[in-house]
């Protein structure tokens, strides 16, 4: 069965019509070509397919297309300003070594990015418990837990 949706992603307006079993992240990825939210595990442990939807950062494997209808959606390629300069967040990421095989680093960047005004002048526990649903791989943490505490100044 297909469905009708509209939402914004990134600012943009954009309808189509899907699957009715279409996630949100098959839809990012397929139909809109935006290929930064990564899938790694399909079933929302992983967290490499956050995304904001309505300034709120969620798993998007976990939810079909319908369900952000009408939606503003936002993917990590939309925290870049528009002449290509980078998000604080995702300098801090850079500048801090917040990343190294960069598959989670989407994901860990719009979580990171949703904590802006919720913590201030965050712990290393605090900071961790935050990302708790984002897994890395690689790292230890330490540089992405610095890559976050760095960009939420930076976002202050």
């Amino acid at each position: 069965m297909s469905v009708n949706v509209t939402m914004k992603v990134n600012g943009q307006s954009v309808s189509a019509t899907i699957e009715a079993s279409m996630t949100l992240v098959e839809f990012i990825r397929e139909h809109l070509r935006l290929t930064g939210t990564h899938v790694g595990c399909n079933t929302s442990q992983c967290g490499a397919c956050t995304v904001h939807i309505n300034g709120r950062a969620v798993k998007s494997c976990s939810l079909l297309v319908a369900q952000a209808q009408g939606a503003e959606v936002l993917t990590i390629e939309g925290l870049a300003a528009a002449n290509g300069d980078m998000h604080p967040m995702q300098a801090a990421f850079k500048e801090h070594h917040g990343l190294q095989c960069g598959f989670c680093t989407p994901g860990m960047v719009m979580s990171a990015c949703e904590l802006k005004g919720k913590l201030v002048d965050p712990t290393d526990e605090q900071i961790r418990a935050s990302i708790d649903g984002n897994i890395c791989r690689c790292t230890g943490y330490q540089n992405i837990v610095t890559s976050v505490k760095a960009g939420l100044a930076a976002m202050a």
